[in-house]
């Protein structure tokens, strides 16, 4: 996939030059730099210019950040200039709409699912956000909210809308990611620990495995939807 994708394949994490690449060369529509501190991905508003002037113009950049006020999430904005504000946190409907329009970005809301009962969060923020992410909801111990490995029952998702659109996060890796596609059906994937060798270190044959397997099993959805 690439730039511009109607089904975009999102790189979470990124924090090197080299496996930025890997992720651009790979064709991943979408790199994300991780501004939460806990994280072990985590990235410096300085290094994310570094990255971000790499990607710019050849993917589309996501700026992760958790529980922001609007002006903080207004000031990382100017300094790195992202193409969309990924919002990883508590942040309620109105928290999305004021950062959306603090930043004037679109906005990804990630929504942690681990039981049909989360999904009913979906309806609050749908209209609000310009792109759901539904994401495995962390371990209730963990001290950052994704990337960590664990996939939810994606069955879970055949009770939403067939028209809704929405982005699949949460446990994916280049052996699973295909059968993800198929039982969920999103309209894009993320992928962070899936492709690392160890926690914040990505793996540039996994990322480009990951990608191709994304890609075909996209590809194949897209034909039987249209037979």
């Amino acid at each position: 996939m690439t730039y511009g994708d109607a089904f975009p394949i999102k790189i979470c994490g990124l924090s090197t030059l080299e496996t930025l690449e890997a992720a651009l060369v790979a064709g991943a529509g979408m790199i994300g730099l991780n501004f939460h501190p806990k994280s072990p991905r985590y990235v410096t508003p300085q290094r994310a210019v570094e990255l971000a002037a790499q990607a710019r113009g050849r993917t589309g950049i996501v700026a992760l950040v958790v529980d922001y006020a609007p002006e903080q999430a207004a000031e990382l904005a100017r300094i790195v200039q992202p193409d969309w504000m990924q919002l990883h946190g508590k942040e309620t409907p109105e928290q999305v709409a004021a950062i959306r329009a603090a930043t004037g970005l679109p906005v990804m809301k990630a929504l942690g699912v681990a039981n049909a009962a989360d999904l009913d969060q979906v309806a609050l923020y749908h209209g609000i956000a310009d792109r759901i992410l539904l994401d495995a909801k962390p371990p209730k111990d963990a001290a950052y909210p994704g990337g960590h490995g664990r996939p939810f029952d994606w069955s879970l998702l055949s009770s939403l809308d067939p028209a809704f659109r929405f982005m699949l996060s949460g446990g994916l890796d280049p052996a699973n990611v295909a059968e993800a596609i198929r039982i969920a059906r999103p309209d894009g994937v993320d992928v962070s620990s899936g492709v690392e060798s160890a926690p914040g270190v990505k793996d540039a044959g996994k990322i480009a495995e990951f990608v191709r397997a994304a890609r075909s099993a996209a590809a194949q959805l897209k034909k039987a939807g249209q037979a």
